[in-house]
Order: C-alpha cells, then sequence, then structure tokens
C-alpha cells in the first residue's frame, strides 16, 4: 500500500533526527512533514450515448466543514474544459487535480463545479449523429456537493476518483423534448479502494466489465452499486475505486446480438490502495446453439437415437412423437446420426451458428 511504502521512507529520517536532537528541547525536536498533496482523477460509468461532452469548470473542497452553507470552499484549481465522458474506457482517466497541497485535517466534502456547455449526441432514427444541449438545473450549476469525511495527514499524498455515472445522470424531459444534466457521482480514495485491471478475449468485441459492490453486506440492495467500465480498442479495462473485498467481474457484450456471450472473472480480490491485475484474459464464449427436429416413419414402440460427434459423444432419445432437442452445443461442425433398431441410420453433415437452432427432420425407413 502506498502509506506502508511512505511510512518506510519516513521512519529512518524520523528516527535520526530524534538521535541527533536528543539533547534538545521538545520543540526542537519536531519532524516537519511537507503538506500532504490531494490528486483528482475523473473516470465514467458506461452511457449508451454517442458522446457526453461536460464543460469542467473546478473541483472544489470543504476542509473541517460539513455544514451545507456555501462558506468555506476552496477551489484545487483543476484543470478546466469540455471534456467527453465516453472517452474514458479501457483504465482512461482524466486527471482534473494533480497532487495539489492542502492542509492536514478532515476534508469533508467536495464538488465537481460544470459549466452550461455541456452537449450530448446520440444517433437518430436514420443512425445519424445528432447533438443537443445538455440543460443543468439552477440547483446544479454549483456543482453536485459529495461528503466524503476523509483523515489527511501530513506527509502523504492522496488519489481521489470521480466517477461519472452517465446512464443516471441524463434525463429526458418528458414531452418537452429537452435533455437534462443531473451530475450522478461516486467519489472514492485511492487509499480506501483498490483497482481491478484486466483484458478480455476476442479483445475486438466492445464491452463492458463490472462488479456489483455490496455497500453494507446486507441482503438489501437498495445501498448496492455497480461500479463499471467499457473495454478500449485492445480489450484493456480497469475499475476504479473498488471497495477491498473479493468479487466476481462481468464481461457483457455492449451489442447484445453479438455472438458472444458473458464472460466472468470469480473471486478477484481486492486490497485498499493496490492495484489487482487478473492475467489471464477473461474469455468471452460464443451463445451455444441447439439441434432439434420430428423423427418419423417408425413403428410404435421404437424409438430413435440422435447422436453428435462433440467430445462427449453426446446422443438422446426421441419422445413418443419422435421429437428431439439437443441444447447448449458450442459453434462448430457436426455429424449428426439418426439411428433405430431395424431402421437404416442416417448421417447429416451441419454447422452450427451461434445462438443458432438447427432444425434436422428425418424419416426412417426399415432395413
Amino acid at each position: 500500500m502506498k502509506i506502508v511504502k511512505q511510512l518506510k521512507l519516513i521512519l529512518p529520517f524520523l528516527f535520526v533526527a530524534l538521535f541527533l536532537s536528543c539533547d534538545k528541547d521538545s520543540e526542537s525536536s519536531k519532524i516537519n512533514l511537507q503538506e500532504p498533496t490531494i490528486s483528482v482523477r475523473l473516470v465514467d460509468a458506461p452511457g449508451d450515448y454517442e458522446a457526453v461532452n461536460v464543460e469542467i469548470v473546478d473541483v472544489m473542497i470543504k476542509m473541517n466543514n460539513d455544514n451545507i452553507d456555501e462558506n468555506g470552499w476552496v477551489s484545487l484549481e483543476s484543470e478546466s474544459g469540455i471534456v467527453d465522458l465516453l472517452d474514458f474506457t479501457g483504465g482512461i482517466s482524466k486527471v482534473l487535480v494533480d497532487r495539489f497541497s492542502v492542509p492536514a485535517g478532515t476534508l469533508s466534502q467536495m464538488r465537481l463545479v460544470l459549466g452550461d456547455g455541456n452537449t450530448i449526441v446520440i444517433k437518430d432514427k436514420n443512425d445519424e449523429d445528432e447533438a443537443f444541449d445538455l440543460k443543468t438545473p439552477s440547483a446544479q450549476q454549483s456543482g453536485l456537493k459529495l461528503k466524503l469525511n476523509t483523515v489527511i495527514e501530513e506527509g502523504f499524498s492522496y488519489d481521489f476518483i470521480l466517477d461519472f455515472n452517465v446512464e443516471k445522470s441524463i434525463v429526458h424531459a418528458g414531452n418537452s423534448g429537452n435533455i437534462i444534466l443531473k451530475p450522478v457521482l461516486y467519489v472514492s480514495a485511492e487509499v480506501n479502494s483498490g483497482i481491478i485491471e484486466g483484458t478480455i478475449t476476442p479483445s475486438d468485441v466492445p464491452a463492458v466489465a463490472s462488479v456489483l459492490i455490496d455497500d453494507n453486506g446486507t441482503p438489501e440492495t437498495d445501498d448496492d452499486f455497480v461500479i463499471s467500465s467499457y473495454t478500449d480498442s485492445t480489450g484493456a479495462f480497469a475499475l476504479w475505486g473498488v471497495p477491498a473485498g473479493t468479487y466476481d467481474v462481468i464481461i457483457s457484450p455492449v451489442d447484445e446480438e453479438s455472438d458472444y456471450s458473458n464472460g466472468i472473472e470469480v473471486g478477484v480480490a481486492v486490497i485498499n490502495g493496490e492495484v489487482t491485475t487478473i492475467t489471464e484474459a477473461i474469455e468471452l464464449i460464443l451463445k451455444p446453439g441447439l439441434i432439434t427436429g420430428t423423427i418419423s416413419g417408425l413403428t410404435a414402440g421404437i424409438t430413435a437415437t440422435i447422436a453428435i460427434n462433440d467430445t462427449a459423444s453426446t446422443s438422446v432419445e426421441a419422445d413418443i412423437d419422435g421429437i428431439y432437442t439437443i441444447q447448449d452445443l458450442a459453434p462448430g461442425d457436426y455429424t449428426v446420426t439418426i439411428s433405430a433398431d431395424g431402421y437404416i441410420s442416417q448421417e447429416f453433415m451441419i454447422t452450427l451458428e451461434p445462438a443458432e437452432e438447427e432444425v434436422i427432420d428425418a424419416t426412417l425407413v426399415l432395413t
């Protein structure tokens, strides 16, 4: 952890200073630690839009002040400008504040201040990009206030992550046609959370990586939330601000009509202040198909057997009406053999596509 590493650096100097000043008064034996610094990065949660452009004005904090009034806010002199929130995928983040010195104490509140130059781009009925202004309610213009109550100590650096939940922040206002920006943010300190990094295969399938956070460890789901991130063009992803614990990382293709189903990595351990890297790429599996059909031509009491040449030598029997189904088959080439006692067997060569239902009917004749 970062704090442990920094303590290892600080303790030797502390020892030397105390040794050299052992005969001096207590005031002169104090170690003058540097002011703490904080950094703030902006990441996104996925949204089903072509672009969500927001105007960043500032990031502000309140130290040792939990009041709801406007007094006590301090600017962190954030980098300003218009950014597309959907650019932050595969672990890419936007640095808003870089190692800004703050006094030691309790960082009570933080807020992201936005301007009015906010727009959204959506596909129209003709699959063309169409831009709309994002209206910001007056109550939101000063920035959404986020309570932290994080203790900031001398000699340490702190990284804060602002996760802008795009999907929940965009509101379509009924019949007016207005699209409203009501920022929904999740903030975490990196020393109080960790990061999960990984890759997927195939890497060229656009996908979303996510973990479910059980906020209070209770059966109720009202306080649960999901941390998610798009994969980038290389199949990489990073989940920021994940509280310490053990999680199942779910990979879901963006296109529900994709040939691939979800992938999963179970039991991923997260430690505060550390990066957990999933060493093996999480595999997206091609959606299984099935083979079904009806067998006719058999006399009463004779049952047909349908077999395929997969690794398990799977076979099923048709029911009394001659109907059969073989499910959960991986896409690929198969030889399907249909047989019954006293009848000439039939073979069919097929190629099963992802999620395909292949129908093979057959009429058997006596030998």
